[in-house]
């Protein structure tokens, strides 16, 4: 205890919102009981106008919980309608007093070393890295403790999402920075972040615009932004559960894909004087569409491997204000020159070694020519999948 009774801060605060979550919150705060991390440790629940058991079943671990030393700050509100993950995660975090925070959906559950093996990784990382790319689009200002901490996860029911899964925990290190421009989102996933209350509170707050809202993706990039750095402990530290009524499901696709467009201008085509889209198909054109005037004027080409792409010759933007209308030339790849935005379908086994890997990988057309043997173009090309 500090002086005047008040209860020391915690070094850890496991930051816990909570709506309708009675199915799997004993299994939750089970796994928080569970930690072997040895130093100071408090649980920070906001309870977003929950209408079934969560809070009998909060109050009953939080018991266990502090008979245990692990201080329980309970808050929340019992409005008619829940005012949302990004809301409850910002007043989780104000309640609380812990120097690191580290991030739990209420559906999910930890393995008993993933705190202490995440503030090892912390007080590894105490600076962001300098990028390493050629012309980065994303740069540094070495703050204190900018990082964000991920690590890999377990998912159940074990065959949900295994594409996702697999590029959840397959990363490389470098990748955590160069695939942020894919429709999977933030490269370590939201309920295995872990990261400095310094360092969120010169990010933050998280969006509360509520349902609809991807607040994890706005924060990701804003820590970008900002120069932040993202590792991720290659331990299975968190089981991440898949089923209907994830918040996850209420985002759409056409505004992750809006938003990672604008990301797209904002971070990367600036250091661009020209571009080519790798792929004439749907989603090559749908980039093209959604970019701005200025970044499409930059565009020079697309190219594919489809002949019966290739023989049109060109693209025409029908819908373009323009006269005349932009038309774009497609092109073989082997025609095609960097920069490249890689617009496609991440394969099974997929894995970026440079621009031609990332095809050869997915297409057996590609496979048998010398001349396809991966190259390294590194941050020369872009993937948005």
């Amino acid at each position: 205890m500090e002086a005047g009774g008040q209860p020391a801060a915690a070094h850890v605060s496991v930051i816990l919102p909570v709506h309708n979550a009675e199915a799997w919150l004993d299994e939750c705060l089970r796994s928080v009981l569970q930690q072997d991390f040895e130093d100071s440790m408090e649980l920070s629940v906001f309870n977003d106008a929950s209408k079934d058991k969560s809070m009998t079943i909060i109050e009953k671990w939080k018991v266990k919980l502090e008979d245990s030393g692990i201080l329980v700050v309970i808050g929340g509100h019992d409005s008619p309608s829940p005012r949302g993950v990004g809301y409850s995660k910002n007043q989780a975090i104000a309640q609380s007093s812990g120097s690191y925070l580290c991030f739990l959906d209420s559906d999910d559950a930890m393995m008993p070393q993933r705190v202490r093996l995440q503030h090892e990784a912390a007080v590894r990382h105490p600076t962001s890295p300098d990028c390493r790319c050629e012309k980065p689009p994303f740069t540094s200002d070495r703050v204190s403790g900018s990082w964000i901490i991920g690590c890999q996860v377990r998912r159940e029911p074990p065959n949900s999402t295994e594409r996702y899964t697999r590029w959840i925990n397959q990363l490389a290190s470098d990748q955590l920075l160069t695939q942020v421009f894919t429709s999977h989102g933030p490269t370590v996933v939201m309920p295995t972040w872990f990261c400095s209350r310094a360092w969120f509170s010169h990010v933050g707050p998280f969006d509360e615009g509520g349902q609809g809202v991807p607040e994890d993706l706005l924060f990701f990039y804003s820590h970008l932004r900002k120069g932040g750095g993202v590792v991720r402990v290659d331990q299975s530290l968190l089981i991440y559960r898949y089923h209907p009524k994830a918040a996850t499901h209420s985002v759409l696709e056409t505004t992750i894909w809006t938003h990672r467009v604008r990301f797209l201008e904002e971070r990367a085509l600036p250091h661009w004087a020209a571009f080519t889209i790798w792929n004439a198909g749907r989603q090559g054109r749908r980039l093209y569409r959604s970019l701005t005037a200025e970044s499409r004027r930059k565009v020079v080409a697309f190219c594919d491997v489809d002949e019966n792409k290739i023989k049109k010759g060109f693209y025409s933007y029908e819908d373009s204000e323009e006269r005349p209308k932009p038309r774009v030339p497609i092109l073989h790849f082997r025609a095609a020159r960097p920069p490249f935005v890689i617009c496609v379908k991440l394969a099974a086994r997929f894995v970026v070694a440079g621009y031609t890997q990332q095809i050869t990988d997915m297409d057996p057309r590609w496979q048998n020519s010398e001349e396809n043997k991966p190259h390294r173009h590194p941050c020369r090309s872009l993937t948005l999948s």
